[in-house]
């Protein structure tokens, strides 16, 4: 009889049983749960994204504003370390911060620079 309880027990185990069983400390657990959370999310949001854009024969297609889904999908991406960014033409990329210098314009530094460096002037009085 008592063989059967601990079957019974076994099979009754859901995802969080044993999710209690990999992770004893309760902080691990809620961190593993939130990430399937999140994985979820990103899911859900791609999905969505998808389908706007998407046509599948014999469903009709709803053009929605995706850009709250789009929020919401770069920032759970964000919350796994994974930056979107685009500039102003459309091309994939971070644009340079404000006051950056481009490769072409430091090499024109650079050269200015060798050409004046040779002399120091000092005066000691």
């Amino acid at each position: 009889m008592a063989e059967e309880l601990k079957k019974e027990e076994v099979k009754k185990k859901g995802p969080l049983g044993k999710l209690k069983e990999l992770a004893d400390d309760k902080e691990e657990q809620m961190e593993i749960f939130s990430t399937f959370v999140r994985l979820g999310i990103l899911i859900w949001s791609g999905g969505i994204l998808t389908l706007n854009y998407v046509s599948i024969p014999n469903f009709p297609q709803k053009n929605i504003d995706p850009t709250f889904i789009a929020s919401v999908f770069t920032g759970v991406l964000a919350s796994f370390g994974i930056q979107t960014a685009k500039n102003k033409n459309g091309g994939g990329g971070a644009k340079p911060a404000p006051g950056a210098i481009s490769k072409g314009d430091l090499e024109k530094l650079i050269a200015a620079a060798s050409q004046t460096a040779p002399a120091q002037t000092s005066r000691i009085e």
